[in-house]
């Protein structure tokens, strides 16, 4: 997967208000942990995520997306009238039908002539969205569209609190919900063009190529859906790990024939934002030096499909990376699917 035009004109990330700590969080869950004697702090060591931010009851997964995509217009040289695309591909979504695309894409207030759709694959279905945005710039479908992604993992880490209290739950028992005390909010837009719509002079973040491996024999072992009103998600956290890191490594090995890169190219590496065990093994497996490591997971938690653009955002509103650096991204998904990108920042 190469592309010849496509690049990232402009992205960024809207953060929630209210912060939850994984302290504030084991409070929560104060009779669990002394009715089972856990130790306090195993949240924050096991994953090394000391907080999380939450939206305020009642957003909609369109509201982040919508304050995503404003932000992006905000900081864009392109008006709203060129976006041609519009694709919401976050894991959150305000319903069935319509698509959340189209609540999003009325409060942003794009216009009618915009191709308005989801696109939904666990936490890689940003990634996803870029690829088909410059897949169809470079075929001359389209010269600009936009990709945003508003996550919000409140409903989610309420019901798993609310369920972990309730029941009579052993310590074998508690473990597949344990992932979801990870999980975070946040939204992320990003807009991509055809490199002739750029400013003369201006830098070009450009989408070099990519990789995509799937291994959907593991498709079990992360699985969430509607329980009644509310959320539920079970993960096999262990066995998530394990298969993962692998995918990751079948994935790097093509990715390298595709791009043309190898394990010193990068610059920068951006990795799906899980939390510390995740980040070592997978960099370990694969090869890859720590160092060039951009992580927001400690602060931000596991955003779903908004974690990885969001450190790419953050990263290049601080200065962390540097122009005509070579950037490598590293999604992972629960399917188990893995798509890694090659930018030239």
């Amino acid at each position: 997967m190469r592309f010849r035009h496509a690049c990232i004109e402009s992205i960024a990330a809207v953060l929630p208000d209210e912060i939850w700590s994984s302290a504030h969080i084991e409070e929560r869950l104060t009779p669990l942990y002394e009715r089972l004697k856990l130790p306090v702090g195993r949240l924050e060591l096991m994953t090394g995520i000391k907080e999380r931010r939450m939206w305020a009851p009642g957003t909609r997964p369109s509201d982040a997306s919508a304050a995503a995509g404003k932000a992006v217009l905000a900081g864009s040289s392109l008006a709203a009238d060129r976006i041609e695309t519009f694709i919401h591909c976050a894991v959150s979504r305000d319903m069935l039908e319509p698509a959340t695309a189209s609540f999003a894409h009325h409060k942003i207030g794009l216009g009618a002539h915009t191709q308005v759709f989801d696109l939904s694959n666990a936490c890689l279905g940003f990634l996803n969205g870029l690829v088909t945005l410059g897949a169809m710039i470079d075929s001359g479908q389209i010269r600009c569209g936009m990709v945003v992604a508003g996550e919000n993992g409140r409903p989610l880490v309420e019901q798993t609190l609310k369920h972990l209290l309730e029941k009579p739950l052993t310590r074998n028992e508690i473990k597949p919900f344990f992932a979801n005390l990870t999980i975070g909010s946040g939204a992320v837009g990003a807009i991509v063009c055809h490199e002739d719509l750029l400013p003369a002079g201006a830098q070009k973040h450009r989408l070099l190529a990519g990789a995509y491996y799937a291994a959907t024999q593991h498709s079990t072992l992360c699985q969430g859906d509607t329980a009644g009103e509310a959320l539920q998600m079970e993960t096999d956290s262990e066995q998530l790990l394990l298969a993962g890191v692998e995918v990751a490594r079948n994935t790097w090995e093509l990715f390298e024939k595709e791009s043309g890169w190898d394990r010193a190219t990068p610059n920068h590496i951006i990795c799906h934002q899980v939390g510390s065990t995740h980040r070592r093994k997978l960099y370990e497996t694969v090869g890859l030096d720590l160092a060039k490591d951009y992580s927001t997971f400690e602060t931000l938690g596991n955003t779903g499909s908004a974690a990885l653009p969001t450190a790419l955002a953050l990263a290049a509103k601080r200065g962390a990376l540097k122009g005509g650096g070579k950037a490598a991204l590293l999604g992972i998904g629960s399917g188990i699917n893995s798509l890694m990108l090659a930018v030239e920042w």
